[in-house]
C-alpha cells in the first residue's frame, strides 16, 4: 500500500471536505479540473483513494513533511497519531512534556478549553478521514461501477476496499466517541457542502459503530490473509472487543460477555506474542506479524512526517542521552514519564521486567518543573534501530510501525472481562494469558501471577500500564476505572498541583472545538465547557 500513498495527489481535491459547514477548515476547491469521474474512472483510481484513506493515518498531506490536508491548521497540529497520543497520554500519569507550544501543557494540567489547537487538530483529522472514507464508499455503488465500465474482478476488489473503508471510518468514529463523546455525524448518504451535519449522542454512536463492524465482519478477509497494514477480520473483531470493554462508559450498560467473546475470536485467529518485548517498537517491527494485528505503517523514506512514531522517538531523547543509540540524528528534548508509572516496576535494571524501558542517567525521578527535561525519567521504548542493531532507513524520519491492535491487548481484554463477570470466558484461561505476558516480560516463569492476583480487577489497570505503556491507552483505561478525574488516584501535577489533585468530572470528555460550534448550529457543547 505504501507505493500507492505516493500517487494520491489528485484525490484530496475530490474528497476534501469537513463534517461541519466550516469551509475554511478544509480545502474544498478542486484543482486542475479534477472531478470524481476522473479520479474514479479506473480500478487503479479506486485503489489510490483507498491508499489515501490509509495514508491519512500516517501523513498530514500529499507532499510529505509540512504539507497539510486541512487548511487553516498547521500540519504540525494535524497529524493523527501525534495528536491522539497527546490526548491519551499527556493527560495522564504516563507522560509529561517540556515544551511550551500553545495548548500542549493543558493536557497534563487538565485545564484544556474548546480553543485548544491540538484538540481542534485531532477532531478535524478524524472528521477528515471519515469524509475521505465516505467519498470512496459513495463512489463504489453498483450503479457507479457499472457507469464506469468496471466489472468482474476489478469490481469485486473495489467491494473489498469499501469494507476496509467502512472499518477505518468506524475506527475514527470510535476515536471521536471516546474523546469527544457526541460529535457531528455523516455517512456516504450525506452530501458534503450541502448537508449540515447533525450531532449524534455517544450511546447512538456506539450502536452505529457496533452495527457497522458486525455488518462487515463476515465479509472481510480472514485474519492474516490481507496485505500487511491493511484491515482484516481480526482487526474488526479487535475493535469490537475494545468497544465492548468500555461499553459501560459509553452507554451505561456493561458488555463484558461480548468483550471476552470478541477477544477470544482474535486470540483464536493464529496470533502469538513475539519473544522479545523490547523488539516491539523497532525500525523493522513490520516483521512482528504474529503479534501486530493492524498497524499504522511508517517508512523513513515514503512517509516523511514529524508526527507518528518519528515524534515518539525523537521527543523522548535529550539530556545525556546519545541520539545515535536510538537511530536518530538528534533528540527533541520533550517527553518523559512520572514516578507513578516507574513505581509499577520492581526495578529498572531490565533484569526482571523487560518492559521497564527507561533512561535514568542525569534524570531525576521527581518532577519539580514540567518544562525541565531532566525532571522525570525518559522512555526508550521507541528506537529507530533494527533487531540486528542497524539504523532505520532515515535518521530524521523513523521506520517504526505503530500497532493499533496487538494480541497482548486481546489477552488483557479477555482476562479483565472475565474478572468483571463475563461468563463467556473462564478464569483458568485468563490466568494463562496473563502469565504468557509475564513470562515474555521476565524471560521465565519468575514473573508469573496466581489466580488470586488476577481476581482483583485492579490488577489489570496496573498490568495494562506495564504492557501497553505509551501506546495510547491510558486515558481510556483510567476513565474505565474511575481514576482519571477522581481523587482516589493522583499523580504528579495532575490538575496543575505538584502532588496531584482531582478535577471536575466533565473532564472525562474533551470539548468540541469552538470553531466547529461557531459554524454548525446543530452542535451542542459538552457539559462544563
Amino acid at each position: 500500500m505504501k507505493k500507492y500513498i505516493l500517487k494520491i495527489t489528485m484525490v484530496a481535491a475530490v474528497v476534501a471536505g469537513t463534517m461541519s459547514s466550516c469551509t475554511k477548515m478544509l480545502d474544498q476547491t478542486p484543482t486542475n479540473d479534477v472531478t470524481a469521474d476522473v479520479v474514479y474512472s479506473t480500478p487503479l483510481g479506486y485503489k489510490e483513494v483507498l491508499a489515501k484513506v490509509y495514508g491519512a493515518f500516517a501523513l498530514t498531506g500529499n507532499s510529505g513533511s509540512g504539507s497539510g490536508d486541512i487548511a487553516g491548521i498547521d500540519p504540525g497540529t494535524s497529524d493523527f497519531l501525534r495528536l491522539f497520543w497527546k490526548a491519551q497520554e499527556l493527560s495522564t500519569d504516563e507522560a509529561v512534556v517540556a515544551w511550551g507550544d500553545p495548548g500542549i501543557q493543558d493536557f497534563h494540567l487538565m485545564n484544556w478549553s474548546a480553543s485548544n489547537p491540538m484538540l481542534t487538530g485531532l477532531y478535524y483529522r478524524s472528521t477528515y478521514q471519515i469524509t475521505v472514507a465516505n467519498e470512496l464508499i459513495r463512489q463504489s455503488t453498483d450503479a457507479k461501477l457499472a457507469s464506469r465500465g468496471i466489472t468482474g474482478q476489478d469490481a469485486a476488489d473495489i467491494k473489498k476496499y469499501v469494507l476496509e473503508a467502512r472499518f477505518l471510518r468506524a475506527y475514527q468514529y470510535w476515536v471521536l466517541m471516546d474523546l469527544f463523546g457526541n460529535p457531528p455525524f455523516m455517512t456516504e448518504n450525506d452530501i458534503v457542502g450541502v448537508t449540515i451535519p447533525k450531532q449524534i449522542s455517544r450511546a447512538n454512536l456506539f450502536s452505529y459503530i457496533e452495527s457497522e463492524l458486525k455488518a462487515i465482519e463476515p465479509s472481510l478477509m480472514d485474519a492474516r490473509t490481507n496485505e500487511y497494514g491493511r484491515v482484516d477480520k481480526a482487526a474488526c473483531q479487535a475493535l469490537l472487543a475494545r468497544l465492548y470493554l468500555n461499553a459501560k462508559v459509553y452507554t451505561g450498560t456493561a458488555r463484558y460477555n461480548d468483550a471476552a467473546t470478541y477477544a477470544s475470536k482474535v486470540i483464536n485467529s493464529g496470533y502469538s506474542l513475539i519473544n522479545d518485548y523490547t523488539q516491539l517498537m523497532l525500525a523493522d517491527n513490520n516483521t512482528n506479524t504474529s503479534e501486530n494485528i493492524f498497524t499504522i505503517n511508517y517508512d523513513g523514506i515514503r512517509t516523511q512526517n514529524f508526527g507518528g512514531t518519528t515524534f515518539l522517538t525523537h521527543a523522548s531523547v535529550g539530556g545525556s542521552m546519545n541520539a545515535a543509540d536510538y537511530g536518530i540524528n538528534g533528540g527533541w528534548v520533550g517527553l518523559r514519564t512520572t514516578k507513578s508509572i516507574i513505581n509499577l516496576y520492581v526495578d529498572l535494571t531490565n533484569n526482571s521486567d523487560k518492559r521497564a524501558e527507561f533512561y535514568t542517567g542525569g534524570q531525576s525521578l521527581e518532577i519539580s518543573d514540567l518544562t525541565k527535561f531532566t525532571d522525570g525519567y525518559t522512555v526508550t521504548k521507541y528506537r529507530n534501530k533494527t533487531k540486528a542493531g542497524a539504523n532505520g532507513s532515515d535518521q530524521n524520519y523513523v521506520d517504526i510501525d505503530m500497532p493499533i491492535f496487538r494480541i497482548a491487548e486481546m489477552y488483557l481484554i479477555y482476562a479483565e472481562a472475565v474478572t468483571r463477570g463475563a461468563t463467556t470466558g473462564d478464569a483458568a484461561t485468563a490466568l494463562t494469558y496473563m502469565n504468557n505476558l509475564r513470562q515474555r516480560a521476565y524471560g521465565s516463569a519468575q514473573g508469573n501471577v496466581t489466580s488470586s492476583d488476577i481476581s482483583d480487577v485492579q490488577y489489570y489497570i496496573k498490568e495494562r500500564a506495564r504492557e501497553l505503556f505509551w501506546e495510547g491507552f491510558r486515558r481510556t483505561d483510567l476513565i474505565r476505572y474511575d481514576q482519571f478525574v477522581e481523587s482516589s488516584y493522583l499523580w504528579p501535577w495532575k490538575g496543575g498541583v505538584s502532588s496531584g489533585t482531582s478535577v471536575d468530572a466533565y473532564r472525562k470528555l474533551y470539548p468540541l472545538p469552538a470553531k466547529d460550534l461557531a459554524v454548525n448550529l446543530n452542535l451542542k457543547q459538552n457539559t462544563g465547557y
